[in-house]
């Protein structure tokens, strides 16, 4: 998933879809080595224009403050600034995540003329390793001029970085990229063996890899701080360790920490067909209750299993290693889709900092093997199986040289139908 997470304040409250990120189109001008949604190609049956302004009525209806459109490229979409002005008419939020190839002056202005208020640009490394990612040269400089276009036109523009093996080693000169762009935000998470990224498994940090990179980035939120920079984690990074209240907290001296997945609580995702699911990464096959070509979204949300089942969620449902932390309660496991593109199923989530640390005391960590290859669709996933080992074995992941690490290791199973 890309960088269009955002942190809620999770209070006890009526349950409603606060906070949308909205597919509007499949269609893509990248072809990105790690993306979720295996995006290029529109969806068959994709939402036409009045369709995606109707739903952008239900939307303010439903109480949503915040939606930020996604891709693909949403700009792609023929109806993108209509639905931008759809929302903004009714006193939604809205943003934009972008790879920023197609983002002009003009584009620009007239996004916020349509009333886009803010836009994360997804900038995934230097030039070299963001341009080997995204499988285009020239993308990194593309990425750099959108982030120009949309700060000249009055957009307020932060920045999205996923993190893996191919790029981790950027983190620190990325920043002052960013910084002297005027960057207002960074989220940094960590790339998911999902979609094509589950093809490229070399690509995909092992578990002990946090001990290195969690620790960096909290102090990478601390210095921004001082440059008035506001540095988050994504939902799939961090979690409990010494570090944690510096992560998720907004301002300094807050304690602040991960709160359990919000999917279907106060989160919810839309695909470009009109699919509804708890949240916009969350695996196609096993999350979306309905359509919105078949019911209404205030039905979707009220009664679909498939987004309700987070709400009344316990320990109960932690299994593994999860299942006896100490921090079970609050973290019910961390990331959903997270957890469920490694193992299969919610509920044991080895990227976890605690867990890391926990294990790295006993002088053992986990490795991720993977045992069954993704399908090869979107949002769609392999599975793993978890190996425990000394923490000082053999790392043969460690010499495989950047391009060999975007390079599909295992073809993905071959569709069905």
């Amino acid at each position: 998933m890309t960088g269009h997470r955002r942190r809620l304040d999770v209070v006890k409250s009526t349950y409603a879809p606060i906070y949308v990120v909205w597919e509007l189109t499949l269609a893509c001008d990248h072809a990105c080595t790690h993306c979720g949604s295996r995006a290029g190609v529109a969806r068959d049956g994709e939402l036409s224009t009045a369709e995606a302004v109707a739903v952008a009525g239900q939307l303010a209806d439903a109480g949503t403050r915040e939606v930020i459109l996604i891709g693909g490229e949403a700009y792609l979409h023929d109806g993108f600034l209509d639905v931008v002005r759809a929302l903004a008419s009714r006193g939604v939020t809205v943003g934009l995540t972008t790879g920023g190839r197609g983002v002009t002056a003009e584009l620009a202005v007239a996004m916020r003329a349509a009333g886009l208020s803010q836009a994360s640009v997804s900038v995934d490394g230097l030039e070299a390793t963001h341009d080997r990612m995204r499988h285009l040269r020239g993308s990194f400089a593309s990425a750099m001029a959108a982030l120009d276009h949309l700060r000249a036109a009055g957009i307020a523009i932060t920045a999205n970085t996923n993190v893996n093996r191919l790029n981790r080693g950027d983190l620190e000169a990325l920043y002052e990229v960013l910084r002297a762009r005027g960057v207002v935000g960074w989220q940094v998470q960590l790339t998911a063996p999902l979609g094509r990224a589950a093809d490229r498994v070399a690509m995909i940090l092992q578990p002990w890899d946090l001990l290195d990179v969690v620790p960096r980035v909290a102090a990478l939120k601390q210095r921004a701080r001082a440059d008035g920079i506001t540095v988050m984690p994504g939902n799939n990074l961090g979690y409990f360790g010494p570090e944690e209240t510096v992560l998720r907290s907004l301002r300094a001296g807050d304690r602040d920490h991960w709160h359990g997945c919000q999917a279907g609580k106060y989160v919810m995702g839309i695909e470009s067909d009109g699919a509804v699911k708890g949240c916009p990464s969350l695996q196609t096959s096993h999350y979306v209750g309905g359509n919105l070509r078949e019911r209404s979204l205030a039905a979707i949300w009220k009664d679909a299993p498939e987004l309700s089942w987070n709400r009344g969620r316990t320990v109960d449902a932690l299994w593994g290693g999860c299942r006896s932390c100490d921090f079970a309660e609050d973290c019910l496991g961390g990331c959903t889709f997270t957890a469920h593109a490694i193992l299969g199923r919610p509920g044991n989530n080895p990227y976890c900092h605690y867990r890391a640390r926990t294990l790295a005391k006993r002088g053992l960590r986990e490795r991720l093997v993977l045992a069954t290859a993704a399908a090869g669709l979107p949002f769609d996933n392999g599975t793993f199986e978890l190996v425990e080992e000394p923490l000082d074995a053999p790392d043969a992941g460690a010499a495989i040289a950047a391009e060999q690490l975007v390079q599909i290791a295992r073809r993905p199973r071959r569709r069905e139908g």
